[in-house]
């Protein structure tokens, strides 16, 4: 593919820097604000449906490493490509974003439905058993890391396409600082991109409850068993007692018509 036409000149010979201490502190402030997006989500889920400490890190932890899989992936093949090694990323960065998306959410519906054909429990993602499995979650772990492999090498086979000489160009054109591009394509538009996408991955990746609207409180229940057990008894009791009093009147029934009778016959 040729790439001799990529932008280095658009900064008057200088290229940005991806790997400087500027960019990689760009990196990790931009890693600790989307892992900051998965805790505030965590809080937003329902409360009924929140989940532990450690289920929410089994499913984030997934995310994390194959977010740093793509993320090293990118930025080795942005510095081996020639050109602008900003313009390389970003194009990786919004293909993993969008076609990329797309393969994870297959082949976690995949790796679901070969776990219930197949009984392969830890291969079902948001599952760990009960108590949570470590093993299940380094199996999902490992088997979420090779989706992340196979979107990188079905980008990269993409990328060689010619038609992309032309997005290139076109690209971070406006940019002219190259400090400024690598504020650009290293921290905001991965921001916003990384938040929308990692929110939506971790409601592929968590454990769906099968229930609809709010669930009933489970120790709620429990005492609504309890009392109604005891107004049941209660009315058996009452309709025991309503049974034996009626008895009682009969019987006191009788014998007053036995005393009303026997004066008569006494005195006749």
């Amino acid at each position: 593919m040729n790439t001799s036409t990529i932008g280095g000149s658009r900064h008057g010979g200088l290229q940005c820097n991806i790997t400087d201490m500027f960019g990689w502190f760009l990196q990790v402030l931009l890693a600790a604000l989307a892992f900051t997006c998965l805790i505030l989500k965590r809080f937003c889920e329902p409360p009924y449906e929140r989940r532990p400490w450690l289920i929410w890190f089994y499913d984030t932890s997934k995310q994390g490493m194959g977010a740093l899989v793509i993320h090293l992936a990118n930025v080795y093949l942005a510095t081996k490509f020639q050109g602008d090694p900003c313009t390389w990323y970003i194009i990786n960065f919004l293909l993993d974003s969008s076609i990329g998306l797309g393969i994870i959410y297959v082949g976690i519906r995949v790796s679901q439905y070969l776990s219930r054909v197949r009984r392969w429990e830890a291969i079902n993602f948001g599952e760990y058993g009960k108590p949570p499995s470590v093993n299940a979650w380094v199996a999902q772990c490992c088997l979420y890391v090779l989706l992340m492999v196979i979107v990188k090498i079905c980008i990269t086979l993409l990328i060689q396409l010619d038609f992309w000489d032309d997005v290139r160009d076109f690209i971070l054109s406006p940019i002219v600082n190259p400090k400024v591009e690598v504020v650009v394509v290293m921290l905001v538009i991965p921001f916003f991109i990384n938040a929308l996408m990692f929110w939506v991955t971790d409601n592929f990746l968590m454990r769906r409850s099968s229930r609809r609207g709010h669930p009933v409180d489970p120790s709620l229940l429990q005492r609504v068993k309890v009392r109604y057990r005891k107004i049941k008894r209660e009315k058996r009791d009452d309709s025991e007692s309503d049974v034996l009093l009626s008895a009682d009147e009969e019987l006191l029934g009788t014998n007053g018509s036995l005393q009303q009778r026997l004066p008569s016959v006494m005195i006749t």
